[in-house]
């Protein structure tokens, strides 16, 4: 199995390239943010727990949240692998996705970190809020307040997965196609 992460603040290009490597590699694409509308949309048990989080503005406990994610990381052989984005986001998350692959003697395969400057991120960030409509994208405190809850919360998996010798830095400058080309030879080189 190829199970890869993409991992890098807000507005570094994680879901675009998560979405064109899926395509790519026959890879399945799990963004937490989905799997929650999924569920909570379905009025499943955990989305039903979920959305009580949720709607007081909480972060949903990990293990409502790695909860939901079982039944989408469970081998399936329609796919050779997943490809998560925006998950984990501590090192408890990250603790707690390697119990879980575990129990089907898997593991991740990669984690590419996409590098960008926090100016670039700012200015990617306030032109998504022109394109996506999200007005979290347009408030410059909002946008910094989330940057900054990144480096505290989840910047130490870097180190976390850098000592597993996972982790690869990818430039996450240049056009999306630069970007993914990148990433696809980092992927062929790995024999896959």
């Amino acid at each position: 199995m190829i199970n890869l992460l993409m991992f890098g603040p807000p507005g570094a290009g994680k879901g675009t390239q998560a979405q064109l490597l899926a395509a790519q590699f026959r890879l399945r694409h799990l963004s937490t943010g989905d799997i929650f509308r999924s569920e909570m949309g379905q009025g499943t048990e955990l989305g039903r727990a979920a959305r009580t989080y949720i709607e007081k503005g909480m972060l949903v406990p990990d293990e409502i949240t790695v909860g939901m994610l079982r039944g989408y990381l469970k081998p399936d052989p329609a796919f050779r692998g997943f490809i998560l984005d925006g998950f984990p986001r501590t090192i408890a998350q990250a603790e707690a996705l390697d119990r879980l692959l575990g129990e089907w003697d898997s593991g991740i395969t990669r984690v590419f970190s996409l590098e960008v400057p926090d100016e670039e991120l700012k200015k990617r960030l306030r032109q998504r809020a022109l394109t996506s409509g999200r007005s979290d994208d347009a408030d410059e405190n909002v946008i910094e307040h989330r940057l900054e809850v990144y480096r505290k919360e989840t910047l130490p998996l870097k180190a976390y997965y850098a000592r597993q010798g996972l982790l690869e830095e990818v430039k996450g400058v240049g056009s999306i196609e630069e970007i993914f080309s990148d990433i696809c030879n980092r992927i062929r080189q790995l024999g896959i």
